[in-house]
């Protein structure tokens, strides 16, 4: 983290030479003051100027990117990343000629890469940042194997009149099958288990 101590005859003096300094504008940073200021006795003798630590607050995407790019270079997987701003929140976007190891099993080793970018990213912002990991358009061809396959255990639930069990899934998966499902006739669905074992239960009505 940037930071630099600094001094003026005020704590706004003092502040904007740490802008400065930092190359920084009020809204990147936030300041602590060591020493208010002190007037001179008489104007004469014993005048102190403020001094003011300033130091640039993290940014929670920067921070995302570095820990992800270490990373995948730690895995020894050649590969970029790029960001995206939608409106569900930003995503990283990994692209590479080696891309498998990175999705893992089910995404299981995407989703847990995800997951310690959250924490990295929200360690030390005010405000929580939501970001997603992608690779290589993985979620988007997931999501429609999943579709896929509610559509088709929901047909097998209705035409043997028998509930039907699915592999266990991640919460954000199950999500995928429960709103797959909710506007289908004649069935509903359920989670059962515990993490990591929960899995969706497509019962005929």
């Amino acid at each position: 983290m940037k930071k630099v101590t600094v001094s003026g005859k005020t704590i706004e003096e003092a502040v904007e030479s740490g802008l400065e300094k930092l190359d920084a504008t009020m809204d990147m940073i936030e300041y602590h003051v060591i020493e208010e200021p002190q007037k001179a006795l008489f104007g004469l003798l014993g005048g102190k100027p403020a001094v003011v630590e300033v130091k640039v607050k993290p940014d929670p995407i920067k921070e995302a990117l570095l820990f992800l790019r270490d990373t995948i270079d730690k895995m020894g997987v050649s590969a970029s990343v790029e960001t995206e701003e939608r409106d569900e929140g930003m995503f990283l976007n990994i692209t590479g000629s080696e891309i498998g190891v990175l999705i893992g099993k089910r995404g299981q080793t995407l989703d847990s890469l995800q997951y310690l970018v959250n924490l990295v990213a929200n360690r030390q912002s005010e405000n929580y940042v939501r970001i997603y990991l992608d690779a290589e358009g993985y979620r988007a061809r997931r999501k429609e194997a999943l579709v896929t396959l509610a559509e088709r255990l929901s047909d097998k639930a209705l035409r043997t009149g028998r509930e039907v069990r699915l592999e266990p899934m991640s919460a954000h998966e199950r999500k995928i099958i429960h709103t797959a499902l909710q506007d289908v006739k004649g069935v509903s669905t359920f989670s059962d288990g515990q993490e990591p074992h929960r899995r969706i239960v497509v019962v005929p009505k």
